[in-house]
């Protein structure tokens, strides 16, 4: 028996409620099932300090659109969740808490004081995020939550940290890094972002000793000619072989440099000569090294000129610039200044200039593990969607410097290193070393520094299903089948995590990267505070509910594209689910007390829609295997507002209000099938109206959720039945947009003379002419009459359709809308025929592609001579 439906939907009375029944009833656990075959998702974990908003809306319902598909299928679905320490970003947070609310910082706390102020406060507000998921409709299994500080996480860490420094891939040293003087820690190559700035070049003039010779050089950052230590040439520049090895004096220090020979030069460009500053930049830090330069740093942690700077010392490096500048000037040194746009990077996180500089950091060898990560792509075991992404993937793997992994922060994964005060020893281990094994002292400390957030990010996929322990769900779901992420974090977090899984595990952690791009707003600028256009999903969802924002967000939304969100669009999603709503409501107030009985024989139209909805059934399958999820999104709601609700609910209405009971239930019958398979392909796009419909169809049993995924029935398919039917419905439609055109009422019947080749689609559907195309009576012919005086022509298809002006129209109108759209019709058809004429477009375009261009242009021909043999009837 149906269960009636309330006369409106409303989301906000209804998605708690069923979230909360998915969870009671344990629908979105997965177990290690034998008979099953895995499926499994690790989720993005999102910072403990985040808030949802839309780009976390549009990866987690990506996900989640996949996981309740495969579940459906029959897969045992994990949807790993959890969340990321985020260490700059969490310290960030809780240092401006303390500030703020008791004028303290961190260092007046002391370290451990101030790691159990970060804990507190991750207790607090760190499952905000996920809960948050929970209004979204996000179907992980929340039993297996995972935090990369937990114990397990913790321990895969110091274990994957030590396997790498014994084998020679982790090491301590003193080199280049990038470094942000506003959160005062080391960043790695990825947490730089570069962008184009105006400057200066200044050209410098360096004397060379007891001469009146001099170089120039020329510099944007004239604040490090402080940490000069030589002026280079090309080996095989001319102009100043004769003065490599001599001596120059550096402006403003006096101190006395070398000029040496180097192929890092090149000769072409400026003057050929270039300072080496090697504690304050890459290029120069390499040339240094193979010198033997010295490398005087002269910035201290907060970009301030330090003792080796002389007068300078304790200016910020900018006001150094300007008093550097104006000194220059005065001494007569700088030749000229040029206006000069360059590449700057920038702390992603905060946003300050950062600056390179030499410093004792711990790093990841990474050319021996991009090997094996670059292979896992060429030879295809690990694929990206869209394929385009691979090649960013490989260019920037097959260029990669060693990763700095220590940050000069308290809350993170403290590095598990030791050094002893007394004899200098280094030990690095996974247990806490208090003795010193090389000299007995008990002066031993752990390494200050914690490790970069992303080291932890890397070991995601199998960290959190147990390792380093060989549990059953980490033999079980490892590899994990796809990985759902944002295009910009390809470095962070997928290239690290295919070496890290590499590594340790010797498996790839996934097969798939599905790329999606940024979520942008109407005007496709990116979201951002400072901008102030972000919208807050989670106000969307309380207006107009999680299924109008997750159609949202996967309508018109391609592979690796960036997407626009339009509000209008949440609306016409929300009207689309009550369309839906309201249909399924009609169904159900049909179906009454009945029993729903699929039929023995099925008429035209039942067919016709079996036909389209199995055939869709198999396209929206094949879209989901392509994770074309927008494609497969948009086929959904075509099928359903037109051909379900537009066509087949109208055409049932005279059998199910007929008088003949066998043909009322066979249509009730029929109706109730293809409702079912609409929720079951829709239910992993709008979850929670689908499952609220469901629980209210007769001859169903349990949750939409695990119900089965539908697959294509040919036995319920007619192709030459939907075919009739599908030239049934264009006639009748183009018959109702000619008189509404026209503003004929529906009421105002006409006859109907109907010129074609093929009666039978409508005899057939004779019925539904007179009924949906206000038609009095049809007449047929095989020839146009050869007087059209004062007939309407309806052009659809190669069948043409005339109807007596006198009985519907002012013929003066209708000839002006024909005019009108001949004109229309000549234009693009003119547009259509160039095209064919072009060499290029016949030669370089797929055959399908021009054979589909040349069945438009046919058909089109004809269009335009029905419109001309129209006009010239009136």
């Amino acid at each position: 028996m149906a269960k009636e439906l309330e006369k409106m939907y409303n989301p906000q009375e209804v998605e708690d409620k069923i979230y909360q029944k998915w969870l009671d009833d344990g629908s979105f656990n997965a177990e290690v099932d034998p008979e099953k075959e895995p499926f499994c998702i690790v989720i993005p974990p999102p910072n403990v300090t985040g808030q949802l908003h839309m780009g976390h809306a549009m990866d987690e319902t990506l996900q989640d659109i996949l996981i309740r598909w495969k579940r459906m299928q029959g897969y045992s679905a994990l949807w790993m969740p959890g969340t990321d320490h985020a260490g700059i970003a969490t310290q960030i947070k809780v240092e401006e808490e303390l500030r703020n609310k008791e004028g303290l910082s961190r260092h007046d706390l002391g370290r451990e004081k101030f790691l159990e102020r970060v804990w507190a406060w991750k207790n607090k507000y760190g499952s905000t995020i996920l809960n948050q998921m929970h209004k979204l409709g996000a179907s992980c299994d929340w039993r297996r939550e995972r935090f990369t500080m937990d114990e397990g996480c913790s321990r895969a860490v110091k274990e994957v940290f030590v396997n790498l420094y014994e084998k020679g891939l982790i090491y301590q040293g003193n080199r280049i890094i990038n470094w942000c003087p506003d959160c005062t820690t080391a960043l790695s190559d990825a947490e730089v972002e570069y962008e184009e700035k105006g400057g200066h070049f200044w050209h410098i003039r360096y004397p060379v000793k007891d001469s009146d010779e001099y170089v120039v050089i020329a510099t944007t950052r004239p604040e490090t000619m402080l940490g000069d230590t030589a002026v280079a040439v090309h080996p095989e520049d001319e102009r100043y072989a004769h003065l490599v090895g001599k001596t120059l004096i550096l402006p403003l220090v006096d101190r006395e440099i070398p000029v040496i020979a180097d192929e890092y030069v090149d000769k072409e460009f400026g003057t050929g000569c270039v300072k080496i500053t090697p504690s304050h930049d890459p290029n120069d830090f390499e040339v240094g090294k193979r010198h033997n330069l010295p490398e005087i740093l002269v910035l201290d942690d907060k970009a301030r000129v330090n003792e080796n700077g002389g007068v300078y010392q304790g200016l910020d490096r900018y006001d150094a610039r300007k008093k550097i500048v104006a000194d220059l000037e005065a001494g007569g040194y700088i030749l000229k200044t040029e206006a000069h746009n360059h590449n700057v990077g920038s702390c992603y996180r905060c946003g300050t200039t950062v600056e390179p500089v030499t410093s004792k950091q711990w790093f990841v060898k990474m050319k021996p593990l991009a090997e094996k990560a670059i292979e896992v792509v060429k030879n295809g075991e690990i694929s990206f969607v869209p394929d385009r992404f691979s090649k960013i993937y490989l260019n920037w793997m097959e260029n990669v410097h060693d990763w700095c992994i220590s940050r000069q922060l308290w809350w993170g994964h403290q590095i598990p290193a030791y050094h002893c005060a007394d004899c200098g020893k280094t030990v690095v281990s996974k247990e806490d070393v208090t003795v010193c094994p090389e000299c007995g002292s008990h002066k031993v400390a752990q390494d200050p520094d914690v490790l970069d957030t992303w080291f932890s990010s890397a070991l995601w996929p199998f960290s959190t299903l147990g390792w380093p322990d060989k549990t059953p769900e980490l033999e079980y779901f490892y590899p994990t089948n796809v990985l759902v992420t944002a295009y910009d974090i390809i470095f962070f977090w997928v290239a690290r995590m295919i070496f890290s899984g590499l590594e340790q595990m010797g498996e790839i952690p996934f097969e798939k990267v599905f790329l999606h791009g940024i979520v942008r707003d109407a005007q496709g600028l990116k979201m951002s505070k400072s901008l102030g256009n972000g919208v807050d999903p989670l106000e969307v969802i309380n207006q107009y509910g999680a299924d109008a924002l997750r159609f949202s967000l996967v309508t018109g939304v391609s592979p690796g594209n960036d997407t626009r969100f339009v509000m209008e669009r949440v609306e016409s999603n929300r009207n689309f689910i009550n369309k839906l709503w309201n249909a399924a409501r009609y169904v159900l107030m049909r179906i009454g007390d009945e029993t729903p009985v699929f039929p023995e024989h099925l008429e035209l139209e039942d067919k016709w829609v079996l036909t389209r909805l199995n055939r869709l059934t198999a396209e929206v399958t094949e879209n989901l295997e392509k994770f074309e999820l927008g494609v497969a999104a948009a086929k959904l709601y075509d099928f359903v507002w037109d051909i379900f609700c537009d066509w087949y609910i109208e055409m049932t209405k005279s059998r199910i209000l007929g008088d003949d009971p066998a043909a009322a239930s066979a249509a009730k019958g029929v109706l109730h099938a293809v409702l079912a398979d609409i929720l079951k392909l829709l239910h992993p796009f709008i979850p929670f109206v689908t499952e609220e419909i469901w629980q209210s169809l007769p001859a169903v049993s349990g949750n939409l959720i695990t119900s089965s995924w539908p697959v294509c029935n040919e036995a319920l398919c007619f192709d030459d039945e939907a075919e009739q039917m599908d030239r049934l419905t264009a006639a009748i439609r183009a018959i109702r947009n000619r008189r509404a055109e026209m503003n004929v009422p529906p009421s105002k019947k006409a006859q109907l003379l109907i010129v074609t080749d093929s009666k039978a689609p409508y005899e057939n559907g004779r019925l539904f002419i007179e009924r949906l195309a206000s038609a009095s009576s049809l007449v047929f012919a095989s020839e146009p009459p050869e007087d059209v005086t004062g007939l309407v022509q309806i052009v659809t298809g190669a069948d043409r359709i005339f109807i007596a002006a006198s009985e519907l129209v002012d013929q003066a109108k209708e000839k002006e809308r024909i005019t009108r759209e001949l004109a229309k019709a000549e234009a693009e058809l003119a547009k259509l025929n160039q095209k064919l004429a072009n060499p290029g477009f016949i030669n370089k375009a797929p055959e399908k592609v021009v054979a589909n261009e040349r069945s438009r242009a046919a058909s089109l021909t004809e269009t335009v001579a029905g419109l001309k043999d129209a006009l010239s009837a009136l």
